[in-house]
């Protein structure tokens, strides 16, 4: 739960990352919506996005809908600078796994998660064919 792993008051690039891996691992709409609310008390905002399909030729559709589903959660504002905070956040994290992803499917959900100024993007995949699939995590950290 977010209370367990962020102490109240005490919100860097560590925790915030934490909180943008920890909605992307939630396995359904009404825990990630449980969770969202948990973190929103305490000033984190949050957005997911799953996402499926052909790594190579999806990576700007990945980083579009991480942008899209972070203004429609109200977790940046319609400007240049934090649309271009986690639309370099993303691509980082999507870098991380791009050596196991080159040529095959992805399928999984992105997770965005901002305080004040730090916002972290983490991408959690399974990788591969059918389902003989790879896990992987790639986390982006930007400040704004």
């Amino acid at each position: 739960m977010a209370n367990d792993t962020i102490d109240a008051g005490k919100y860097g690039s560590k925790e915030i990352a934490a909180a943008a891996i920890e909605i992307a691992l939630t396995k359904d709409r009404v825990s990630e919506k449980r969770l969202q609310s948990e973190y929103g008390k305490i000033g984190i905002r949050t957005a997911t996005v799953d996402y499926g399909g052909e790594f190579i030729t999806s990576v700007m559709k990945i980083i579009e809908r991480a942008v899209v589903s972070s203004k429609r959660e109200g977790v940046i504002t319609d400007n240049h600078v934090e649309e271009g905070a986690v639309a370099g956040a993303t691509r980082e994290a999507l870098s991380q796994i791009m050596p196991k992803a080159l040529g095959l499917n992805v399928g999984g959900k992105i997770g965005v998660a901002r305080y004040k100024d730090h916002i972290s993007v983490a991408v959690f995949f399974g990788i591969g064919l059918l389902h003989l699939n790879e896990v992987a995590i790639g986390l982006g950290h930007r400040v704004v």
